[in-house]
């Protein structure tokens, strides 16, 4: 009897099941079951290492979004820095304030605040001259990404520029917009500098001084006098804080600042003083006929020998 093809390639029942009995055996003891080699190439080759993929820019942002202060975010600035990113920022802008050295400006951060600042301004020529200018300068919560820092005389100065009650100076006039990494706190600061010797009247704040200006200069320059005065005569009331880094100033004492006015006023002793040598200082320090150098010092005990012979 011939079986047919059909016969030959049907597996029994019995096979079927001895074959599912064997994959749920070995799938108790943890051996693999028996695959075809195109599923284990497959798999050697997913199994290798790879570097993970660099996250899309909605992940990025999610990332970046953990790092910023939801109490100090606001619709104007919302990728503002947490308290220790913000103090971070701050300080490295006072960096470079000290790296510029602006003439006639003296400032120093507040000992309970980092956002608060106290400062002086002397102005030393110009229609404003001798004047000494206390103000305080505030910087915004959201800082960099917010509004620009303001700044306050007080008491508050006769100028177009700042307002005769508050004092405040018109800071948006110079930056209409504050852009995070080009403008910096100096920037204000030399600001306000520069207004007492360009004096800019479009669109005053003190509508009154800048009329005086541009119609009748004398009365300006007497209304000017008088503010100077004013603040040169407040100079030495306590400041209206008690915080530790105000600003106070107190009268000459020689036995208090003597010592350290004579240093402000003699040289300094570069150190291209130190490095002169004979050429260039004038001086010759060989004896004629003999190539031995000596030093000063050597010279000065060879002249008290002398002195002391009879």
């Amino acid at each position: 009897m011939k079986l047919r093809r059909d016969d030959k390639e049907a597996p029994s029942e019995d096979q079927n099941t001895m074959t599912s009995v064997h994959k749920d055996k070995a799938a108790e003891k943890g051996t693999p079951s028996p695959t075809n080699p195109s599923s284990s190439s497959k798999q050697s080759t997913s199994t290798r290492k790879q570097l993970p993929a660099v996250p899309d820019a909605d992940t990025q942002l999610n990332l970046a979004s953990k790092m910023i202060d939801k109490r100090t975010s606001t619709p104007k600035g919302n990728h503002s820095y947490g308290p220790f990113f913000l103090e971070y920022s701050i300080l490295a802008e006072y960096n470079q304030l000290e790296k510029q050295k602006l003439p006639g400006v003296y400032v120093i951060p507040s000992a309970r605040s980092a956002l608060f600042w106290n400062g002086v301004l002397f102005i030393r020529q110009g229609l404003y001259q001798e004047g000494i200018f206390r103000f305080s300068l505030f910087i915004p919560e959201n800082y960099p990404d917010g509004d620009c820092p303001t700044l306050v005389f007080d008491p508050p100065v006769f100028h177009p520029v700042v307002h005769p009650e508050t004092g405040e100076l018109d800071v948006k006039r110079a930056f209409q917009r504050w852009r995070r990494n080009v403008n910096h706190i100096w920037q204000v600061l030399l600001y306000a500098r520069r207004i007492f010797y360009k004096i800019d009247t479009k669109n005053p704040w003190n509508p009154e001084a800048a009329v005086l200006y541009e119609q009748d200069l004398d009365l300006f320059k007497h209304k000017v006098a008088e503010t100077v005065k004013l603040c040169k005569d407040k100079i030495y009331d306590a400041p209206n804080s008690d915080d530790p880094h105000a600003i106070r100033f107190t009268r000459y004492d020689p036995e208090v600042h003597e010592d350290s006015r004579q240093r402000l006023l003699s040289p300094k002793k570069t150190i291209a003083d130190s490095n002169k040598n004979a050429q260039t200082s004038g001086l010759s320090w060989m004896t004629p006929g003999n190539s031995q150098i000596f030093t000063k010092d050597d010279v000065c005990n060879l002249s008290s020998k002398l002195s002391e012979t009879p």
